[in-house]
């Protein structure tokens, strides 16, 4: 039976918008915004800095790779700000997935779930032309949509592999990848929702 959904995505995907249909058509708790604004509560730092963080990955490789010595490296003093970010979120994580059933957008929680055998993995990915029309407009920095898609993938990509040792948007880390742009953003949603009521039958 699956109690957790998580969905890592491409930039401009819909991976957002597909998480949200499927907490709400199967009446689950949905997390996106709320792990950016509980790790800035908590922390006393800006949200618009925890949420550059999600995206920010030092040169160490894999420096957490085994959480389980995430306790001892905090209390070390020998751990960035950005590192220290992601334990916190990956606190909050395994906090929130083991109060309720609940869909949890993006910043590894695929991998920070791991060892759960009631999460079910969703990557999410688009074909460039249908990525640039849903950023279109989103970009305030003056950069084109092409390079905004590309420095957003490479970033994502490298913070998943500095945290997890493993390789972003790579099929065998999830249990199910989609297609957003040929399929459409309802029918993503379908699609994961019937699958999960189908394994609680």
């Amino acid at each position: 039976m699956t109690n957790i959904i998580t969905i890592s995505r491409e930039y401009g995907s819909g991976g957002h918008e597909i998480g949200e249909r499927v907490a709400q058509q199967l009446g689950w708790k949905f997390y996106d915004r709320h792990i950016v604004e509980q790790v800035a509560k908590e922390s006393g730092l800006s949200e618009a800095f925890i949420e550059e963080s999600g995206e920010y990955a030092t040169s160490r490789s894999s420096l957490l790779f085994n959480l389980s010595i995430a306790g001892a490296a905090m209390g070390s003093g020998a751990m960035s700000l950005h590192d220290k970010i992601y334990v916190e979120q990956c606190k909050l994580i395994r906090k929130l997935a083991a109060e309720s059933p609940c869909v949890i957008v993006g910043r590894c929680a695929d991998y920070v779930l791991r060892d759960r055998t009631d999460c079910m993995n969703v990557f999410i990915w688009a074909d460039a032309k249908a990525r640039l029309e849903r950023i279109a407009g989103q970009n305030k920095d003056g950069k084109s949509p092409e390079k905004l898609l590309k420095e957003k993938d490479n970033r994502r990509r490298v913070y998943y592999r500095n945290y997890t040792g493993q390789e972003w948007g790579r099929v065998q880390n999830y249990q199910l990848a989609l297609c957003s742009s040929a399929l459409g953003l309802e029918t993503c949603a379908e699609l994961i929702v019937q699958l999960v009521r189908q394994q609680s039958k």
